[in-house]
């Protein structure tokens, strides 16, 4: 009776829904990734001897990799994404450029680290991969500037839109939640950017972070995609 009880608990449906889908086992492994890496950083620097350390540093490495392979073939979903991106009439011009520039910089930066994977994997050593993997963290970066710049603008236009508003009036009070909506779904976005920008300006040397700042920035940006994808499979 208990055990079917929890069985078919909608919280168990959910769960289920959550793992079925790519990007929500992905999220989990990232966040078991980075905190990893925060976690073998402070064992590191707190003096622990090195046996302790060897466990989230092989889980570091080995979720890394089993990304890189889950990820293999997304590229394509962006390109699409950015063609349709042009294509779209209507659209103000700003939150268009930076729809095209940040999907074009996750489509290259995909394909850059597809092919990268050969190495990673052991198998097919590439002599460049170092030079394919610093292109595919620059398109990343790029995206992800392209991503803030989209946020930052958008909490703008928001502010705006909300200078004009009567509060007083009943469309007015509807009209001002759904901007305290849109403001709360785009800050969280921008949180999450701000983020995953320090793995790649790092990587590229724009920024001297240690394992420990990027290892707890990549959880958090990873926790609020969990939280995010969680919800959509609500």
């Amino acid at each position: 009776m208990v055990a079917g009880a929890v069985i078919y608990h909608p919280t168990v449906e959910h769960y289920l829904r959550y793992v079925s889908t790519t990007i929500g086992r992905d999220k989990l492994l990232r966040t078991l990734q980075f905190f990893s890496r925060f976690y073998a950083w402070y064992l590191y620097r707190t003096n622990h001897p090195a046996r302790l350390i060897a466990p989230y540093e092989a889980i570091k490495k080995q979720f890394a990799l089993t990304r890189k392979a889950l990820r293999i073939g997304k590229n394509v979903e962006h390109f699409k994404a950015a063609a349709v991106a042009a294509d779209t009439k209507g659209m103000d011009a700003v939150l268009r450029y930076c729809a095209i520039g940040r999907q074009l910089g996750y489509a290259i930066y995909l394909s850059l680290d597809a092919v990268t994977y050969l190495d990673a994997s052991g198998i097919r050593p590439l002599a460049s991969v170092k030079n394919l993997q610093r292109e595919a963290y620059r398109a990343w970066f790029a995206g992800l500037t392209f991503n803030t710049v989209a946020g930052l603008y958008t909490l703008w236009q928001l502010r705006q839109r909300e200078q004009g508003i009567d509060k007083k009036d009943g469309e007015g009070v509807v009209e001002s939640k759904k901007i305290v909506k849109e403001r709360n779904t785009t800050n969280l976005q921008l949180i999450s950017d701000l983020c995953d920008l320090t793995i790649p300006s790092t990587a590229l040397g724009y920024a001297n972070l240690d394992d420990g700042i990027v290892g707890l920035a990549g959880t958090v940006s990873s926790l609020i995609g969990v939280w995010t994808t969680w919800k959509k499979t609500a």
